[in-house]
């Protein structure tokens, strides 16, 4: 996937580049919707697939957190995991699994954060379902407890 050299400042702006970059073609499976042609996750570069099922499939974030920081993403354009149906939800939670071990194998790493962010309340940028496996390793911060929690930082520390 071709880039422009300036630097995007937000997610936003380089969701923008990657939107305007994604090379169209016919592996659009959605359910009808406007904008599934210019979603970048109906579309994904083929070099960026990792792992594939029938109903979802493994991609390399453009614009990883960490190295092999991978989204799992429903073949089906919907904007939420829980418009996903019983098949999708098993290709989705059986790739997370698949995934694990692959990036475990090629990137030796410690532990992962897994989520996703439902809704623009929660910082869902691409109204394309997707849950983020984020590989993570010893040392890489200096606290890693509390994980996803930092979403809130006044409300991570439990301990």
């Amino acid at each position: 996937m071709s880039r422009t050299s300036t630097t995007p400042d937000t997610f936003d702006q380089k969701m923008s580049l990657e939107y305007s970059h994604t090379i169209m073609s016919d592996k659009v499976e959605g359910s009808g919707g406007a904008g599934e042609a210019s979603c970048p996750f109906c579309n994904p570069d083929g070099d960026r697939i990792l792992a594939s099922r029938e109903h979802a499939m493994a991609v390399y974030d453009g614009f990883p957190c960490t190295e092999g920081h991978t989204l799992i993403v429903p073949r089906r354009h919907l904007a939420s995991l829980f418009e996903a149906s019983e098949e999708e939800l098993r290709d989705i939670w059986g790739l997370i699994g698949e995934v694990r071990k692959l990036l475990i194998d090629k990137y030796h790493t410690d532990g992962f954060n897994i989520g996703v962010n439902e809704g623009e309340a929660a910082g869902q940028t691409v109204m394309h379902c997707h849950l983020h496996v984020i590989p993570r390793r010893k040392g890489d911060v200096p606290d890693p407890r509390g994980g996803i929690r930092w979403v809130i930082p006044e409300k991570v520390k439990y301990w």
